[in-house]
C-alpha cells in the first residue's frame, strides 16, 4: 500500500511539473513566436482591427454548442503591434458590440504575453466590449486594415456583404490601405470585387490556415474553411506545414504589397510588422 502510495505521488509531482512546462514547450515547438524582425513607428497613422460577432461552435444553422469567436491573440498581436508602433487603433466586428473571445485561446498553456496585457487593458477591453458595427466604419479613415481569425469567423466573414464592401472601399480609397488577416480572418476578403466585378484577390499571393490544420484539430463542422475558400476565390494559395500545422506559420505578400496574410495564430506579430513596414516605405 505504501508503494502504491509513493508511486501515485511521484505520478502527480510528475504531472504537475510537466503542466508548469506546458506553455514553455509549445511555445518553443512553435505556438506563439517572438517577432524578432525590423519594426516601424508609425504616428498620425491609424489601424482598424475587425473581428467576428459569432459566438457558437455549432453546425451551420445550430444554436447551440461550445463557446467560440475570434481568437484572442489573432486580436491582440495586431492590436500592440500597430499601438507600440504609433498608431491610432479602433476594433470593429460584424455586428458591433461586445466580439466574442473563444475562452479556449485564454488557457494557460497557449495565453501570450499580449493576450494577458489584454486582459489588464481596461481601454483595450472597452473597444472589445463596444467594437463599431461594420456597416457604420468610415473605411476612408484608416491606413490599415486588418482581419482577425477564429473559429467563430467562419460563420460571419465572408458572408458579410458590408465587410466585403469595405475591403473594397479601403484598396481603392485614397489612403490606398494596407490590408491583412490571419487564419479564419482572410474569409474576410474573400468577397470582395474589383471595379469590374471580378473577385478582388484573384491572381494574388495569399494564405491562412491549411485545411490540413483543421482536419487536425477535428473542427470541421464551420461552415467555410480558409485554404479551400482562397482557392476557390482564385488566390494563389501558399502555406508551410509542420508535423502538425498549428505549430507551423507563414506570411505572405501580394505582388503589389497591398495584401498581407497569415498562415494562423502563430503569424499575427509578423503579418503586423510586415503591413508597417511597407507602408513606411511606401511613403519614403
Amino acid at each position: 500500500m505504501k508503494r502504491l502510495l509513493k508511486i501515485g505521488v511521484v505520478v502527480v509531482v510528475l504531472l504537475g511539473v510537466f503542466l508548469l512546462a506546458l506553455p514553455t514547450i509549445l511555445h518553443k515547438a512553435g505556438v506563439h513566436p517572438e517577432y524578432t524582425g525590423p519594426t516601424v513607428e508609425l504616428p498620425g497613422k491609424r489601424a482598424l482591427v475587425i473581428a467576428t460577432s459569432h459566438a457558437v461552435l455549432a453546425a451551420p444553422g445550430e444554436t447551440e454548442g461550445p463557446a467560440t469567436g475570434v481568437m484572442a491573440s489573432e486580436l491582440t498581436h495586431p492590436y500592440y503591434t500597430f499601438l507600440d508602433g504609433g498608431m491610432e487603433v479602433d476594433v470593429a466586428s460584424i455586428k458591433g458590440g461586445e466580439i466574442p473571445i473563444d475562452p479556449q485561446t485564454l488557457q494557460f498553456m497557449i495565453i501570450s504575453p499580449e493576450d494577458e496585457r489584454f486582459l489588464e487593458d481596461s481601454i483595450a477591453l472597452a473597444k472589445v466590449k463596444n467594437s463599431i458595427p461594420i456597416a457604420d466604419v468610415d473605411v476612408s479613415q484608416y491606413d490599415i486594415v486588418f482581419i482577425a481569425g477564429g473559429w467563430g469567423a467562419a460563420y460571419d466573414l465572408a458572408q458579410s456583404p458590408e465587410l466585403a464592401a469595405k475591403v473594397s472601399e479601403a484598396y481603392y480609397g485614397d489612403k490606398a490601405a494596407m490590408i491583412g488577416g490571419i487564419c479564419h480572418g482572410v474569409l474576410g476578403l474573400v468577397s470582395a470585387r474589383d471595379q469590374d466585378g471580378e473577385l478582388l484577390i484573384a491572381g494574388r499571393r495569399m494564405t491562412g490556415v491549411t485545411d490540413k490544420q483543421v482536419k487536425e484539430l477535428g473542427i470541421d463542422i464551420t461552415p467555410l474553411h480558409p485554404e479551400t475558400e482562397l482557392r476557390k476565390a482564385r488566390a494563389i494559395y501558399e502555406s508551410q506545414t509542420a508535423f502538425k500545422d498549428f505549430f507551423a506559420t507563414h506570411v505572405t505578400v501580394d505582388d503589389e504589397q497591398r495584401f498581407v496574410t497569415g498562415q494562423n495564430q502563430n503569424s499575427g506579430l509578423e503579418a503586423a510588422n510586415r503591413m508597417m513596414l511597407i507602408l513606411a516605405d511606401r511613403e519614403q
